[in-house]
């Protein structure tokens, strides 16, 4: 049995383990991103995988599968103020304020954002004694009149929560580094790439993300601006960790650049054609004639319709030509 076939039977694929540990396709995914299952690379080149040590190890905990529902169940703001006992304009406060983080987010029909938080870190923030004031007393004044400027930090603690889920999958430098660029602009990520074969070697490991809708859509584009940093410390930010995560990707290996090609026509005329002696080089300057000489006749070029001198008549015959056709004419007038 070769290695391959070996590594395929100690693992399984995603749609596979999700399967054996009951647990439907986005929760699996939320759980892959919280850590609780561990995935492998797949040695044949086709993403991710599971080790059937894993699935055994989640299986064999206390309480599955019922306990690991329970770490990925997500709410929403509905859901969500009703297990923190507060009213959904509280709850919403607190997630513009960052309190409260959000893990996932879809868009409905109207193209709305739904944002979607972990039950269990709700009842962690109910359960600490530090936050018995926000969860009923006045809202302090500084965060207020934050909220009335319109603070709203629900994206962008998102994008820096998903960036974590994406690092922790990573291996490859250049793969951490795509990371990081796939929450720029392209325009920022082309100022700090300027290298086009880099930009293309960081495109190849960019991180699928989950599509909104039809491409080019109003949907589509409204889930591109969410995943896209906006302010300009968090873009600061992320163009500085870009730059370290280049330069680290840099000194593991340089991007793959395109080889000259020889066309094959080129290639065969070389191999077929034989070495062609090398040409006498021009006269040496004392050996050619100066300006204003006529050329001697073995200096000039000898071509087939130009008459050589044997072939020219002479002077005397000319004459004598035309003194003999003279005669004739009188003779015979």
């Amino acid at each position: 049995m070769s290695g391959n076939t070996m590594t395929q039977s100690a693992t399984s694929s995603l749609s596979r383990a999700a399967r054996e540990l009951d647990l439907r396709r986005g929760e699996f995914d939320l759980a892959l991103h919280l850590g609780c299952v561990r995935t492998v690379p797949d040695e044949g080149g086709g993403g991710r995988r599971v080790a059937r040590t894993e699935i055994d190890r989640v299986r064999s905990e206390e309480g599955f599968p019922e306990s690991l529902r329970e770490r990925v169940k997500v709410v929403g703001t509905t859901e969500g103020a009703a297990l923190m006992e507060v009213t959904t304009a509280r709850f919403t406060r607190l997630a513009r304020l960052g309190l409260v983080v959000p893990v996932k987010f879809y868009l409905n029909r109207y193209r709305a954002v739904v944002w979607l938080y972990l039950a269990e870190e709700l009842r962690q923030f109910t359960a600490d004694k530090d936050n018995v004031l926000m969860l009923s007393g006045r809202t302090p004044e500084g965060l207020r009149d934050q909220l009335e400027a319109g603070l709203d930090l629900r994206s962008r603690n998102w994008r820096g929560r998903h960036m974590g889920f994406l690092l922790r999958q990573a291996e490859d430098p250049w793969a951490r580094a795509a990371v990081v660029a796939s929450l720029l602009d392209p325009v920022q990520v082309a100022e700090i790439v300027s290298d086009p074969y880099e930009r293309a070697y960081l495109n190849r490991f960019r991180p699928e993300h989950v599509s909104h809708g039809a491409p080019d859509s109003p949907a589509a584009h409204l889930a591109a601006r969410i995943m896209t940093a906006e302010d300009p410390d968090e873009i600061g930010w992320l163009r500085a960790d870009l730059g370290r995560a280049l330069a680290e990707a840099r000194e593991l290996r340089a991007a793959p650049r395109p080889t000259a090609k020889v066309p094959p026509s080129v290639a065969v005329s070389r191999v077929a054609s034989p070495p062609v002696a090398s040409r006498p080089g021009p006269t040496a300057p004392e050996e050619r004639p100066t300006a204003g000489e006529p050329p001697t006749a073995e200096e000039r070029p000898a071509t087939e319709d130009r008459p050589t001198t044997e072939d020219r008549p002479t002077t005397e015959e000319s004459e004598r030509s035309r003194r003999l056709l003279g005669w004739l004419r009188r003779r015979n007038p």
